[in-house]
């Protein structure tokens, strides 16, 4: 069996017992590794309680692994057997650094079941207390040891004690004789020390004897140059006298000549003085009115401060203002620009629509059947602008709970600077913050004015392309109407006019003039910008279906593959030999079937062009779209 020390130290504990108070103890924790390899190889935990002062105080624990499942599974430990040894150390040691204090975080408490410790088991817990609640984060259980375990004990104890006695003898001999040998060799050098010692006084009063000697000898030498020196200096002291006193009455004749002229200045002086008296009774006078102007200051100075609080909550208010405004405008600049985007695709289909007249009244037949899914288009684009309402409904409740939380901050900060502008003692700072208050609300009055013209340009901007709108949708109920004639008139033919081809006007310089109905009477050009004259009556997106009742004009709808037929391409033969001689394709061209990255699709429609597979026939080689094109990207407002 081999034994690892792993902990050994002496931690204060609190003995607690039934009836009776509780109690300081010092006791020594031994924590050892017990490995045994016969006839397994496993490994237990052995702690002992001993303490120094008295011998038969011993108490043992041994936790095996089975041991330490059963231990684990009772108080809820998160460690493993291999980890347990360190974590108990490690507790041990916060027990000890907390032991000294008045309140410690953690100790050490040792329970019994009998008044005092007479080979009763124990249980040893570790404590950590707060203000709340003691928790125990583990609690062992000792069994006191009998008399083979203390005999045991006591004799390990007595062979460690007679090992220590062993080797402090051998140390305490070693260190003698050390000692003996140190004291040797001190006492021949310190005889030694003596004997330069003596020499050296002998050699130093000697020397001392000849200094002494020499220095009476330079003193008389010195004695009998100073006396030679002062006697020149009293010559020379004698001259310098006669030397000052001249100086001293030419300094007196110039001084008498000073005096003279300074009583002339000095009259001068006592007449300005009477000057100055008067001047200074008008100054006082005219000081006392400027401490009347300083008072009036002082109480403006007031009054421009209860200013300046309003001025802050107004500058609050400003602030709210613009962040709504700069709310509404980014909002009004993405549905400006996907109205934009919108105007210019229907512009482009206008005129595809235009160029395809021909073929559109060839095909009206056939538009019946897309009537009804138009309607439902319609139908699912209105529900989707209604969703759309809703989202901006919530936003809106989202911009107002932000506002709320806004004011709230505001309020806070209001209250803080008026608790600032309570202090006196900061004078000096409040100023400084005055005038960098004053410069920006400078700044953004300038912000405000900035965005309050961008906002006004966003407006205008708004408006004419609301304009633009009401334009687009009066040309479409026109076109509906006229569909509605055309069809009208039709049911009223015979088969065979319905069939028939159009025809179409030849300008005299040779370019083609709009097309004419002649099923239904109209030989005149109809002009689209009919639409732009007449139509003024404003019509919203939302009830283009109920203010044009009957057929309708579907733009960037999908034609079907049955109107490639063969009347169709006579029809366009017949109406067209100019064309055909030039070697030119009808239909559209090639531009308006490219792919555009800023087009926004409609919601419920299949695609933003007219049918390729239709036009395939009449569009040049070059012309024909590619069956790879991209899907457009979706608008923010019509989700797809």
């Amino acid at each position: 069996m081999a034994a690892e020390r792993l902990f050994q130290r002496a931690v204060c504990v609190r003995v607690r017992g039934p009836g009776c108070e509780e109690r300081r103890l010092n006791v020594r924790v031994n924590i050892e590794l017990l490995s045994v390899s016969n006839p397994v190889h496993k490994k237990d935990l052995a702690v002992r309680l001993t303490d120094d002062t008295d011998p038969f105080f011993l108490y043992n624990l041994v936790i095996s692994e089975e041991d330490f499942q059963s231990l684990k599974s009772q108080q809820g430990l998160l460690v493993d057997f291999s980890a347990f040894p360190q974590k108990f150390i490690d507790l041990l040691q916060q027990c000890i650094q907390e032991q000294n204090k008045d309140i410690p975080r953690f100790l050490l408490q040792l329970v019994s079941s009998a008044p005092l410790l007479d080979h009763t088991p124990v249980s040893l817990n570790v404590v950590e207390t707060n203000p709340f609640k003691h928790l125990t984060h583990l609690s062992l259980k000792f069994l006191p040891g009998n008399d083979a375990e203390i005999k045991k004990f006591l004799a390990s104890c007595l062979k460690c004690l007679k090992e220590d006695k062993l080797m402090l003898e051998e140390k305490l001999r070693k260190t003698e004789e050390d000692l003996t040998r140190q004291l040797s060799y001190t006492q021949q050098s310190l005889s030694e020390r003596n004997r330069e010692l003596d020499k050296l006084k002998h050699e130093w009063t000697s020397h001392t004897t000849a200094l002494t000697n020499k220095h009476t000898q330079e003193l008389t030498n010195e004695k009998e140059r100073a006396l030679q020196a002062q006697a020149q200096y009293q010559q020379q002291h004698e001259q310098q006298k006669k030397e000052l006193e001249n100086v001293h009455q030419k300094s007196i004749q110039q001084l008498q000549n000073r005096l003279s002229e300074l009583e002339v200045i000095n009259k001068d002086l006592t007449e300005r003085r009477y000057k100055g008296d008067s001047t200074v009774r008008e100054l006082k006078a005219k000081l006392s009115g400027i401490e009347d102007e300083c008072q009036r200051a002082k109480q403006e100075v007031l009054s421009l401060r209860r200013e300046n609080t309003t001025l802050d909550a107004e500058c609050h208010e400003k602030e709210k203002l613009i962040n709504q405004l700069q709310t509404r405008v980014a909002v009004l600049e993405q549905e400006i620009k996907d109205k934009d985007q919108l105007v210019i695709r229907t512009k482009e289909v206008l005129d595809a629509t235009q160029e395809q007249k021909v073929i559109l009244e060839e095909s009206t037949e056939k538009k019946q059947s897309h009537i009804e899914k138009l309607e439902a288009t319609i139908k699912s684009l209105s529900a989707e602008l209604l969703k759309a309402n809703e989202i901006i409904k919530k936003l809106q409740g989202d911009l107002k709970t932000l506002m709320s939380k806004l004011k709230l901050k505001n309020t806070v900060t209001i209250q803080q600077e008026k608790l600032l502008a309570e202090k006196e003692e900061r004078l000096q700072k409040e100023q400084r913050e005055l005038q960098e208050v004053g410069q920006s609300l400078r700044v953004k009055e300038q912000e405000v004015c900035r965005l309050q013209e961008q906002l006004e340009t966003t407006v205008q901007k708004l408006e004419e392309s609301k304009q633009l709108l009401k334009t687009n949708e009066n040309v479409i109920t026109w076109l509906n109407k006229q569909l509605n004639e055309i069809q009208v008139t039709k049911k009223l033919e015979t088969p065979a006019s319905a069939h028939a081809g159009v025809r179409t006007a030849v300008s005299p310089h040779g370019m083609h003039e709009r097309p004419s109905f002649p099923s239904s009477g109209i030989s005149h050009p109809i002009s689209p910008l009919y639409a732009f004259q007449n139509f003024t009556e404003p019509a919203h997106t939302k009830t283009i279906s109920s203010q044009c009742p009957g057929p309708k004009i579907q733009l960037n709808t999908q034609l079907p593959r049955m109107s490639r037929c063969a009347d169709v391409q006579t029809g366009t033969a017949a109406t067209h030999p100019a064309n055909k001689e030039n070697g030119d394709n009808l239909g559209l061209d090639s531009k308006y079937f490219k792919k555009k990255d800023d087009s926004i699709p409609l919601r419920g429609l299949s695609q933003n062009t007219l049918n390729s597979e239709y036009l395939k026939p009449y569009l040049p080689p070059k012309a024909t779209p590619s069956p790879k094109a991209a899907a457009a990207p979706a608008s923010a407002y019509f989700p797809g």
